[in-house]
């Protein structure tokens, strides 16, 4: 299965997330933010980073690039589409997923091992999880506090679209202690963590079994691979 991962400029994960669909099983395909096509890939990852520097808003200027027409047109036929942090950020902000994405709580830049709590699992990119796991994986942003309206959230934990929230900590202050998110169909999924960074053993956070061993990002790529095999 062919997934396309997208490169903006300041992308700084990209070659991380083609690394995790490679070990996931399937075959990653490099778009650019100028093309138009995405070459018929069967899904769609928008990588973290920092697209044209963070200027004006995160995500704001990337999700005006020529690429995110066509895969805007697609996810809304279905097509499976994850974006990692400055990728969850792109998705808010072509109005893909509902909300906004803003400065940290504390005004810093965090860096951590995170643990989540998978709370859905009825989308394309967690069907893997079983609803209730607790998972590590790296975090680090400096805009990654989720906000929304009080209707919004309303919406979002009322049809359980919540995928992934903080547990333990809350390091950027997001409402509710989200994390992820999926859309109404559940093909679009974003998070402020990122799973590419524990996709294989010696490379990712620790866990009980040893150090650097934590794979938990692993699931989010195998999930979509075989979302796809059974669509």
């Amino acid at each position: 299965m062919k997934i396309g991962v997208v490169t903006f400029p300041g992308s700084l994960d990209d070659r991380d997330a083609a690394r995790a669909i490679r070990l996931a099983g399937g075959e990653p395909v490099a778009l650019w933010h100028a093309d138009s096509s995405i070459k018929k890939v069967d899904a769609v990852v928008l990588p973290g980073g920092f697209s044209y520097g963070d200027y004006l808003r995160c995500g704001a200027i990337a999700a005006q690039a020529p690429i995110m027409k066509s895969i805007i047109k697609k996810a809304g036929q279905g097509l499976p589409v994850l974006g990692i942090c400055n990728g969850f950020q792109i998705l808010v902000e072509s109005h893909l997923l509902p909300g906004g994405l803003i400065r940290n709580e504390k005004q810093h830049f965090v860096c951590r091992d995170q643990k989540l709590r998978v709370e859905n699992i009825d989308s394309a990119w967690t069907s893997e999880f079983q609803v209730g796991d607790e998972i590590t994986i790296p975090l680090k942003n400096g805009e990654g506090g989720y906000i929304a309206t009080e209707e919004t959230l309303k919406m979002l934990e009322g049809e359980g679209r919540v995928v992934f929230r903080y547990l333990e900590v809350n390091p950027n202050g997001s409402m509710n202690d989200i994390a992820g998110l999926r859309n109404e169909r559940g093909n679009v999924v974003g998070l402020m963590p990122h799973p590419e960074h524990a996709v294989e053993p010696g490379f990712g956070p620790d866990s009980p079994v040893a150090m650097r061993s934590g794979i938990d990002g692993l699931k989010i790529f195998q999930s979509v691979l075989k979302s796809v095999i059974t669509a």
